[in-house]
């Protein structure tokens, strides 16, 4: 038995609001939960589908002391090319740290990092994992690529 793909993200954050914020002007999130009050699982939560259909990816976040050391932990989300100039305004204005650019080879598509205010690090990714396989088997045909 094996999984059948990712069920949801969660991100423990210190401000709901200022989070929900983030989702919704840099993702296009829509809010479908908000446990407001209650308190069914460990703290207050709301629940985001960012994306659409059955293909939509549920992140929930929930309210809790999220004090996080900056890593290359990160989650990625997919994003058009020509939209990422956009999106690097949008996430500035925000007042979001964004994260200098890793050295990339060519064709394995183009990247933002940012980190949220509790540390967590986000990717906009605009590419795709068998156009990097391909670019990566061209440049060392040695290497296994089974996408």
């Amino acid at each position: 038995m094996s999984s059948t793909g990712l069920s949801h993200v969660t991100f423990i954050v210190s401000d709901l609001d200022r989070m929900e914020q983030l989702l919704t002007a840099v993702l296009g999130a829509v809010r479908v939960y908000d446990s407001g009050s209650e308190t069914f699982s460990l703290s207050r939560e709301r629940f985001f589908l960012i994306g659409e259909g059955d293909a939509a990816t549920w992140v929930a976040i929930m309210e809790g002391d999220a004090a996080l050391p900056r890593t290359y932990n990160h989650v990625a989300f997919q994003v058009l090319r020509e939209d990422l100039p956009a999106l690097r305004e949008t996430v500035a204005g925000l007042g979001l740290d964004i994260r200098p650019p890793r050295s990339r080879v060519d064709g394995e598509g183009d990247s933002m990092y940012f980190y949220d205010h509790d540390g967590h690090l986000f990717e906009l990714h605009a590419g795709f994992l068998r156009e990097r396989l391909t670019v990566y088997s061209a440049i060392a045909p040695g290497g296994d690529a089974q996408a």
